[in-house]
């Protein structure tokens, strides 16, 4: 019976802290399309974390893992025809490996697609993906991904056209 309560309240935070930030959703995103983009903002009601299995801890705060420590802002809108850049900074020892997806699909170089990478020291990597010049299909979700022996990081980017009208 404790179960149940304990799981019983805790679902009531969760449900309580989703409602919460759904009031707190704001509109007015860039671009022209007059398409509204949410945004949600930290909620004022504590979520409980359960406690972290000591095995994916170690995993996941080695000093050695793999961390991104810089990268792009979160959402881009681009112009067709112009070009899209994406940045992704990681450190760790051994010196991380940066991979671009896109949609959850790895990406690999084209015409039209170019990665430049930087090893700087021993434990820093330093990524730059362009697209030039930019299409429709090139809307989507884009991650960088670092990785070494010790532990994987991501980041995601939100990116979608912007159509100018005259």
């Amino acid at each position: 019976m404790k179960k149940c309560w304990l799981f019983y309240t805790l679902a009531l935070v969760v449900t309580f802290s989703l409602v919460a930030n759904a009031a707190k959703v704001g509109g007015g995103g860039r671009g022209s399309r007059g398409r509204l983009r949410g945004r949600i903002y930290g909620s004022a009601v504590p979520v409980l974390i359960p406690h972290r299995n000591p095995a994916s801890a170690h995993y996941y705060e080695n000093k050695d893992g793999a961390k991104i420590i810089k990268a792009s802002h979160f959402e881009l809108d681009y112009m067709l025809g112009r070009k899209i850049t994406f940045f992704c900074m990681a450190r760790g020892y051994p010196r991380p490996e940066i991979t671009w997806f896109k949609d959850g699909i790895e990406l690999y170089h084209h015409k039209f697609f170019q990665v430049h990478e930087w090893p700087l020291g021993n434990d820093t990597m330093k990524s730059k993906m362009e697209i030039d010049p930019a299409t429709q299909k090139d809307a989507g979700y884009y991650e960088c991904q670092a990785d070494n022996q010790y532990s994987v990081d991501r980041r995601g980017f939100r990116t979608d056209y912007v159509m100018i009208t005259y």
